[in-house]
């Protein structure tokens, strides 16, 4: 049973009658609901009340009801959004499994797998509990969302159990409000809203914020009655002349007065630091008019009505929401200059706008736009379910989910107008990845309405955006510093690790190798045959799983490679290898016959990936004399000898450098810093620039500091060199340039 039902308790002897016709009522209230259902449908929904009523028999909830009236509530909710007749059975026997030791088996022989399977998913969401652990946290909601993917109808039934427990959360102990309240309000209500159920949606929200705030609440609510008496007439003057304008026009039209939900009006004082009298939009009205056509022209006629109010008209029909929503949404100055909003839709729209996904049953599914609100749900699970299979991390993965439950939409184009919608804030990578992964990965470039713009540009409504794609260009980790979706997010962390796994493997192999040369060991054991048994026996040394796992631990500088050679060698020698001298002195020393370091030496030439990274306190570039730090979990990071932070390292850990050195042709360049000082003047900056430009190097930085321009000033470049002779050819050249005082490499400071 979930925690929000209830304790069970025992039925008296004197509460049975009542209890019996309490359930009797509440099943009659059911049936009253499901008349669009034939007659078989009915009688097998029947056979599922008296089977859960029997297993639930003697069982009370907290406020003394029969439990029964609970899955029967559940029911009834499915039946207002039509549900069929599966989903009404699996609603009535949701908490059978878990309470009331039926066996799934048994329902499928009464009623049959589709009714048994929505059951059983309901049953193992019953048993997820959203503790304050995220890890916790995230592992359920990976449950629920397999649960949601295989049948939309699982979730749809459980956001029924949750909204029957939140209107009946005042019977349970008030030390289970804040959990209870807070999961609604974090996981269930954004659930419902990117479903399309709004009218679920915002009443979870009014209720959760009743039971997490009670005193807020209370307050607010006083507030709105007041304000609802104050202005009752405002509101009375508004529906006439509305009416009167569109009587004159003879179109019919259906007017509904909306009133802004509490938590609506409590989240905008709260996010803007309003007063309550400061919130101008708390009533509004909905018009429901009979076409499509129909929505634009009651619009022309609000607007001849009352003045619209700039930049707040949204077209919701022409490009609808990612959930399926359509309206036309117009912000007024009605009379005394009160702001009014008007949202303007069709019956159809109406329906999807209230019940979403659950619109799809509501529908025959032959009429236009039926499956609409079903297709952008399973859209929206699918894009979760991507997410969820390459984000192995449990807390990752629900970093990535909280980022996709709460959008804020914006919507842009391709160049063959296919309209995409992203949360506020997404940048061009995002608008890449939601195309494809692929598209994603290669992305080099962008246009925007036909010009060029940085990666980094956040979009706007209404923009057209053209990527630039390369074959050979991969994801940049720069990226996860301002994409903003989940799956941007998830997609390029799973390449960046994937291709960080491949190169700390290639890494380790290399290094455990030189390790075991350095022990007189030619080369490491096979795989296979005899000596595979020495594979086992280190493995089970070091704690890992298999061979690639040590590897990449190696690399990624987890495990020290001299340490396990040394185990290795031991290994190797109790099956009969034997160390070769020779072999050991000519590893162990140099041509001076001075011990060097024990690892052996890993060449560099700038192609080693994520693996190995360059220091950014020195940045050393080739040429310099350079030493390898093995950072625990960070891979190879390399230092320029004299850089003073690697100095404090070697003192502290000097087994964990290895010996490390340049490749003869470097295959790109390295970036290092250069301060110039300059004499201020017109032009300086662009001569300085051009000088660099001149030698062949990249300038990738610019950094002049925030002091203000005085007569001599440091400019500080970062610039892309191919080794210390390009650097000094780049020195060379600023040193010719007009109004430079000095140029030379910069260097971090040695600290105390």
């Amino acid at each position: 049973m979930s925690t929000e039902a209830g304790p069970v308790e025992p039925v008296t002897a004197e509460s049975g009658s009542a209890a019996a016709s309490a359930a009797a009522a509440s099943f009659a209230a059911l049936l009253s609901k499901i008349d669009y259902l034939g007659p078989t449908d009915v009688e097998n929904i029947r056979q599922a009340y008296r089977f859960a009523d029997e297993a639930h028999l003697g069982q009370l909830r907290k406020n003394g009801d029969p439990y029964i009236t609970h899955p029967i509530a559940v029911a009834a909710q499915c039946a207002e959004w039509k549900l069929d007749a599966q989903a009404l059975m699996a609603a009535l026997m949701h908490d059978a499994i878990e309470d009331c030791g039926v066996t799934k088996q048994e329902i499928v022989e009464r009623f049959g797998a589709p009714v048994a399977e929505l059951v059983d998913g309901l049953t193992k969401l019953e048993r997820l509990e959203f503790t304050s652990r995220e890890q916790n946290q995230a592992e359920s909601f990976r449950k629920m969302l397999l649960a949601m993917a295989k049948d939309v109808r699982v979730i749809l039934i459980k956001l029924a159990d949750r909204t029957h427990n939140m209107r009946t959360m005042g019977d349970m102990p008030r030390d289970k409000w804040h959990r209870i309240s807070s999961e609604t309000l974090e996981i269930y209500a954004p659930i419902a809203h990117r479903l399309g159920l709004n009218f679920t949606y915002r009443e979870l929200q009014d209720l959760s914020f009743r039971f997490l705030h009670p005193w807020r609440y209370e307050v607010l609510a006083r507030a709105l009655e007041k304000a609802r008496g104050r202005r009752r007439d405002l509101i009375a003057r508004v529906q006439h002349e509305v009416e009167d304008a569109f009587a004159r026009h003879s179109m019919p039209v259906r007017i509904l007065g909306r009133e802004k939900t509490l938590y609506s009006v409590y989240r905008k004082m709260d996010s803007k630091h309003l007063s309550f009298a400061q919130v101008t939009d708390i009533y509004g009205f909905r018009i429901v008019v009979p076409e499509l056509t129909d929505c634009y022209t009651a619009l022309g006629l609000l607007h001849q009505l009352y003045k619209p109010l700039p930049g707040k008209f949204r077209d919701y029909v022409a490009i609808p929401k990612v959930n399926g929503y359509q309206s036309l949404h117009t912000t007024l100055v009605g009379p005394f200059g009160t702001n009014i909003e008007f949202q303007l839709r069709t019956h159809s729209m109406d329906v999807v706008a209230e019940s979403g996904v659950a619109a799809h049953w509501l529908y025959k599914a032959n009429e236009p736009g039926s499956d609409t609100s079903q297709r952008l749900g399973t859209q929206w699970l699918q894009s979760l379910l991507d997410i969820q299979q390459e984000t192995h991390d449990a807390s990752e993965f629900w970093d990535h989910i909280k980022i996709d439950l709460f959008p804020d939409a914006v919507y842009v184009f391709t160049p063959k107008s296919k309209i995409l919608s992203l949360p506020r804030g997404a940048t061009v990578v995002d608008f890449a990845y939601a195309i494809h992964s692929d598209v994603g990965h290669r992305t080099v470039g962008v246009r925007i309405n036909g010009e060029q713009h940085p990666l980094r540009t956040e979009l706007n409504n209404g923009d057209v955006v053209e990527v630039i794609t390369d074959d050979k260009a991969e994801p940049n980790p720069a990226w996860l510093s301002f994409v903003k979706t989940g799956r941007a997010r998830s997609k390029i962390r799973h390449h960046l690790k994937a291709v960080a796994q491949d190169k700390a493997i290639e890494l380790g192999e290399r290094m455990l190798r030189q390790a075991i040369r350095s022990e007189g060991i030619a080369r490491l054991p096979d795989e296979e045959g005899e000596q595979s048994a020495v594979w086992d026996k280190l493995l089970r040394f070091t704690g890992n799983k298999n061979r690639v796992e040590l590897l990449s631990d190696i690399g990624m500088g987890r495990r020290i490679a001299g340490m396990v050679g040394k185990k290795l060698a031991v290994l190797l020698g109790e099956i009969g290898v034997k160390p070769d001298a020779v072999l050991i002195s000519r590893e162990r020393y140099n041509a001076t016959g001075e011990e060097s370091m024990a690892q052996g030496v890993v060449t560099l030439d700038g192609s080693e990936g994520v693996s190995v990274q360059y220091a950014s306190c020195c940045k050393p570039i080739p040429g310099d004399k350079i030493v390898g730090y093995l950072g625990r979990g960070e891979g190879l990071v390399v230092h320029a000898e004299d850089c003073p932070t690697a100095r404090r390292l070697m003192a502290r850990d000097a087994e964990r450098f290895i010996e490390v050195e340049w490749a003869d042709e470097p295959v790109r360049s390295f970036e290092t810093d250069v301060i110039v000082t300059v004499t201020n003047g017109k032009g300086v900056l662009a001569r300085v620039a051009l000088s660099i430009a001149s030698a062949e190097a990249d300038i990738t930085h610019v950094n002049m500091g925030d002091e203000p321009a005085q007569t001599a000033t440091d400019i500080r470049f970062s610039v892309a060199v191919r080794d210390r002779q390009h650097l000094a050819d780049v020195l060379r050249s600023l040193k010719r340039t007009p109004s430079v005082v000095k140029a030379q490499r910069f260097k971090a400071a040695p600290r105390n």
